[in-house]
């Protein structure tokens, strides 16, 4: 299962940089990122997910030190959801659910081409 790292950062010009330059210097692969404006003003959020918890609790602390995170914090699996956009002849098909159900039509379509994201709050 993935471990989902949530941060409320400051929303200026590199901050993602700076977030991702910890993850790159830990050598630790992200499997999903989302970004985006949050409920509170000149703040974002930015959620990743990371396969293996341990190297996402050993970034955390350093996630923390950086002076436009305002939090971070791991995100409990019972808030986890997951979306996938699938592209098939059709047109697109756009999905929530959990990330179990994401990845069962995923494996079970075999589309062409999709993209698929965990997510948190």
């Amino acid at each position: 299962m993935a471990t989902v790292i949530s941060l409320l950062v400051d929303d200026i010009p590199g901050v993602m940089q700076r977030v991702m330059g910890e993850f790159t210097r830990k050598r630790i692969n992200v499997e999903t990122i989302v970004v985006g404006k949050c409920e509170k003003p000149d703040k974002a959020r930015i959620v990743l997910s990371i396969s293996v918890r341990v190297q996402a609790e050993a970034v955390l602390e350093h996630l923390r030190m950086l002076e436009e995170v305002n939090n971070a914090e791991l995100v409990e699996e019972e808030n986890h959801e997951a979306y996938a956009l699938i592209g098939n002849g059709e047109g697109n098909m756009r999905m929530t659910g959990s990330i179990d159900e994401i990845k069962k039509i995923i494996d079970k379509t075999q589309p062409a081409k999709y993209i698929w994201a965990v997510n948190a709050l």
